[in-house]
């Protein structure tokens, strides 16, 4: 009888048993990228800024946004919704360079265009974000908190 309770007591233990000293996977340099990528963006694109102010400060967002997809790939965090949304955004960007130069040829800074693509390119940085997050924050597969 003792052995069966001691059976029983030990399949308890084994059933409920997780890894719970596994480590962070939050990725805390991607982490620091994303805060800074979205901050900057809020800071320079907020709705205060004029189409002008925020199309120059989004060309200067490419490189942290390029270092933070190349954590992504270090991490082998990339999925499919991912590189949608680098796709948005490099769509995004092409058609505010578009937009630019027509303005520019028209002489008209306040082209009707211009101010939606940049405003089609800001969301595009915030969906990137999104994503990136969200990457960042969801546990990889076998992390350890799977039952034993």
């Amino acid at each position: 009888m003792a052995a069966l309770t001691c059976v029983a007591a030990l399949g308890a233990l084994t059933a409920g048993c997780r890894n719970d000293t596994a480590p962070a996977w939050e990725y805390p340099e991607l982490s620091t990228t994303l805060s800074s990528l979205s901050r900057d963006l809020d800071e320079r694109c907020g709705p205060t800024a004029t189409a002008a102010g925020c199309a120059e400060h989004l060309d200067g967002l490419t490189a942290p946004t390029e270092r933070a997809f190349a954590e992504v790939l270090d991490h082998k965090l990339l999925d499919v919704r991912t590189v949608a949304a680098m796709n948005e955004l490099d769509r995004a960007r092409e058609q505010r360079s578009t937009a630019a130069r027509e303005a520019r040829s028209r002489q008209e800074p306040r082209h009707l265009p211009f101010r939606r693509a940049v405003a089609a390119e800001e969301l595009a940085y915030r969906r990137l974000i999104t994503e990136l997050e969200r990457l960042r924050t969801a546990p990889p597969p076998g992390d350890g908190t799977d039952p034993v």
